[in-house]
């Protein structure tokens, strides 16, 4: 099954290469369109598989031969690590080394949490660990993966309005700075070169952007 937004490329064009069951939704945020789309799987376990991830051949096995048995040792999911890229490179630290999603799930049995952005799955059971790992590439081009992140910060300022009472140079300039030095720093990002330097600064940038979005969207101005 592939759940398209509407888009105006070529993408329900190359879909259909691979499979019938195409359905539509207009797009708001990740959570809901994943919850719509979950009851319309017409099996019980589904892997969900974003735009920017790829399943390995090693991985695609272990799903298989899992589904030989589902359900064993009382499981309803199943999270999946990834291996991931950025700016062409592998990033090995900097905050995503042990970067895992929950992938493989029971359909009936899990549904995506209501926040805006790095939604996750909410589970009635047991959830297991897969050994092999989605490939993961977010990165296109550098503009494009700026303009992701303040779509991000945008949809993190509606989460943050009910959690955040008074916003502060704390949350303006020690928050963005304490991010850069967590990635860069703390999780060994300068081990990851280049890379690893942008990574630590856009993730700072994407820190204030969310509260300069949160500003915004209290005085209703954008």
């Amino acid at each position: 099954m592939v759940v398209d937004s509407f888009s105006t490329d070529r993408t329900v064009d190359y879909a259909k290469e691979y499979t019938d069951f195409i359905i539509q939704r207009k797009f708001d945020y990740p959570s809901t369109q994943k919850n719509w789309a979950i009851p319309q799987a017409t099996h019980r376990w589904i892997l969900l598989v974003d735009a920017d991830e790829r399943v390995t051949p090693e991985l695609k096995n272990e799903v298989l031969e899992i589904l030989k048995n589902p359900g064993k040792d009382d499981f309803v999911a199943y999270w999946i690590k990834r291996m991931n890229h950025f700016m062409g490179e592998r990033i090995h630290y900097s905050g995503w080394r042990n970067d895992k999603v929950i992938r493989l799930f029971h359909r009936d049995k899990c549904k995506y949490d209501n926040r805006h952005v790095h939604e996750e799955i909410v589970t009635e059971g047991k959830v297991g660990m897969l050994k092999n790992k989605f490939y993961h590439n977010t990165y296109t081009t550098f503009d494009a993966y700026i303009n992701k992140l303040n779509r991000y910060a945008t949809w993190q300022a509606k989460d943050y309005h009910k959690k955040t009472k008074y916003l502060t140079p704390y949350h303006f300039i020690i928050k963005p700075l304490w991010s850069f030095f967590k990635h860069y720093i703390i999780q060994s990002g300068f081990r990851d070169g280049v890379p690893g330097l942008v990574i630590g600064y856009v993730q700072g940038y994407a820190v204030f952007m969310r509260y300069v979005k949160l500003w915004l969207f209290r005085r209703d101005r954008k």
